[in-house]
């Protein structure tokens, strides 16, 4: 994804793999990732029983909300 991409609000999709293990701490039983998309820094990730908003913050994205 390019960054005029996202600045024309097009979003893309993430890897589900590096994401499960980010996600492992908030995740509850028997959930499973099917989608998620990128738009600059937040996220949007589709289980099969949520979904999860990722809203990072700051210079270093240190501060993170779901």
């Amino acid at each position: 994804m390019g960054i005029f991409d996202a600045l024309m609000g097009n979003a893309s999709e993430v890897n589900l793999v590096d994401l499960k293990t980010e996600l492992a701490p908030i995740m509850a039983d028997n959930e499973e990732l099917a989608l998620a998309y990128k738009l600059i820094r937040d996220m949007f990730v589709f289980t099969n029983k949520r979904l999860i908003m990722i809203d990072k913050q700051g210079i270093t994205g240190s501060k993170v909300e779901y």
